[in-house]
């Protein structure tokens, strides 16, 4: 195992002579990170999705095999975030904004001479416009692009799994890991929006069709999950599950394009 650093990877704290003569530019992922500032109901700092993204970079940079790398771009940490209104605490940007600064950064790091990019997200509102943003980078400007979203298993329940979209046990067990002290978990509720064997198959997410949908619509709290259930113990055991995840598909990419040259 080779330890990367954030700092050491981040494109920002490097000179001009420093990037100009990095050597794997053409085929080294440059890594986006979008994240959100937004309501995390009343137990969570709002700025959860952009702290999430920052630690699980941290931990897959560690984790990287001899032979990867990657580079790390400024962090977009204001998303998407309309759904998330009409609760104190949300800051957004449209999807024409989410979408320009994507594009904006792929054609900077391409003139550096990168020919690689990937985005890790960490707020669902943004998921749609980073994707179909992907497509539109690889068409007009010949980068290469991956969303980087790999699946971890936590052993939640199916409750949780189904239900849990936000401010949930996992997010609130990953806060308490990184920044205990931004966390007041007396304050956290179970709130959820739907119940595992509820009739119909129309549903805010993961079922077969969904809905478009606010938060105020769906939870009083703003959380959408058992926030409770959500412990440090749990966060310090999943992070590093969920950093490997990440450090694997980084992998792949890196493997992958050195193999295309």
């Amino acid at each position: 195992m080779h330890v990367q650093k954030y700092r050491d990877r981040y494109l920002p704290a490097m000179g001009l002579d420093g990037i100009a003569a990095l050597p794997d530019k053409a085929w080294a992922p440059v890594i986006v990170a979008t994240g959100a500032i937004e309501q995390h109901g009343p137990h969570l700092p709002v700025a959860v999705d952009a702290f999430i993204a920052e630690a699980v970079i941290t931990l897959a940079l560690e984790r990287l095999p001899q032979g990867a790398s990657c580079y790390i771009a400024p962090p977009i940490t204001i998303g998407k975030s309309n759904e998330h209104t009409g609760f104190p605490g949300t800051l957004m940007i449209t999807k024409r904004t989410l979408r320009a600064l994507l594009l904006s950064i792929a054609r900077q790091v391409h003139a550096w001479g990168f020919r690689n990019l990937c985005v890790i997200n960490t707020h669902g509102g943004n998921t749609a416009v980073d994707l179909y943003t992907l497509r539109e980078i690889e068409s007009k400007l010949g980068l290469r692009t991956q969303f980087i979203a790999p699946q971890v298993d936590l052993g939640i329940s199916e409750q949780e799994n189904f239900f849990g979209y936000h401010a949930n046990e996992a997010e609130t067990a990953w806060m308490l890991a990184l920044l205990e002290r931004h966390v007041r978990p007396e304050l956290a509720v179970c709130d959820y929006a739907g119940r595992i064997g509820d009739p119909g198959e129309l549903r805010a997410e993961r079922s077969a069709a969904n809905f478009n949908w606010a938060s105020q619509d769906l939870s009083k709290s703003g959380i959408m999950g058992n926030a409770p259930a959500g412990t440090k113990e749990k966060g310090e055991l999943w992070l590093p599950r969920v950093g490997q995840a990440y450090a694997d598909a980084i992998a792949k990419i890196c493997k992958e394009a050195q193999a295309r040259g």
